[in-house]
């Protein structure tokens, strides 16, 4: 079944708007540089069409009619995004683009953000990078008020997103080094209860997927003291906790091998944490894709490197996807 041609057309739509906006059409015709004439005439067909009356003109100064006052509301919505449109256009054969928001998960910001800086250098007048919490990420994706996500959560649920797979890595044991590894559930929860259990913090996507492991465990761990970024789990766990973290995390917290901490392997289980970029679906062109190479080109030719040797036992649990 064909759909019915719209009442009006753009340019229709723009001299009714530029009558609005002057409070006559013998003002619209001047700003138009056109005749009066031709702007009446436009607007009686573009009533004809819609059939209704959109000027009350027995009134001075001319009036909208309630219909009027409707049309010139979604008018103005859509001359914007008019605008917008051909704006991007012109970006996209520039190969520039204007504006760019960026969310990026806390655990990467050291492995990446000066590669993201010189990429996006050459291709993005303005670039703006919010580093924080996956969740507050991908509502603001959501609701265009941010581009692109580095997260750790891909939004499988939600249509009109395009997912490029970046990195995957397990989570792992952090310690005292004096711990011995835990080789069962019960050896784990004894460690979990006798000393202080440190956890990234339930807003954030990584200590959601912890609980949920516990949980699958029937571990119910007393909770203490818990925290929205990397580096506040790594100085607790300084001070004699333990937690269940990934090797980006201690990279991004400035871990080192020989700070009297250790990591084991969770005795079950196999948790393993994604990184993912996250886009709107069509609006950029290309740039996710060039983006996301550049992205896997770096973890593979110096981060992936680095973690493999501070955390040699997980070096062949660590991937760069594609």
């Amino acid at each position: 079944m064909a759909l019915p041609d719209p009442p009006f057309d753009l340019s229709a739509l723009n001299v009714f708007l530029a009558v609005c906006d002057n409070g006559s059409m013998a003002a619209a015709a001047r700003m138009l540089g056109v005749t009066q004439p031709a702007v009446s005439q436009v607007v009686a067909d573009l009533e004809k069409r819609i059939g209704t009356q959109l000027f009350d003109r027995g009134v001075r100064p001319m009036a909208l009619t309630a219909a009027g006052t409707v049309l010139r509301q979604y008018a103005t919505g859509l001359m914007v995004e008019m605008r917008q449109i051909a704006v991007r256009l012109q970006e996209m054969r520039s190969g520039r683009v204007r504006q760019l928001r960026i969310g990026v998960v806390d655990s990467l910001s050291r492995a990446v953000m000066g590669d993201v800086s010189a990429f996006m250098r050459a291709r993005v007048d303005r670039l703006i990078v919010y580093a924080g919490l996956t969740e507050s990420h991908a509502a603001a994706l959501l609701t265009r008020q941010i581009d692109f996500i580095l997260s750790v959560d891909n939004l499988e649920d939600i249509p009109d997103l395009e997912r490029w797979p970046l990195f995957e890595e397990p989570y792992l044991l952090l310690c005292p080094a004096q711990v011995a590894a835990p080789t069962t559930v019960a050896e784990l929860a004894d460690l979990l209860t006798t000393r202080p259990f440190v956890r990234f913090s339930l807003r954030s996507r990584t200590g959601g997927e912890v609980e949920r492991y516990l949980r699958r465990l029937k571990l119910e761990i007393p909770f203490g003291q818990e925290f929205d970024r990397p580096d506040g789990v790594l100085a607790a766990c300084r001070l004699g906790g333990v937690a269940i973290t990934t090797p980006l995390c201690l990279y991004e917290a400035g871990y080192d091998p020989s700070c009297g901490l250790v990591c084991h392997r969770l005795p079950v289980g196999g948790l393993r944490r994604r990184l993912t970029l996250v886009a709107r679906r069509r609006e950029f062109g290309r740039l996710p894709l060039d983006f996301a190479k550049t992205l896997r080109a770096v973890l593979i030719e110096r981060t992936l490197g680095e973690l493999a040797e501070d955390f040699p036992a997980f070096a062949a649990q660590m991937d760069v996807l594609s």
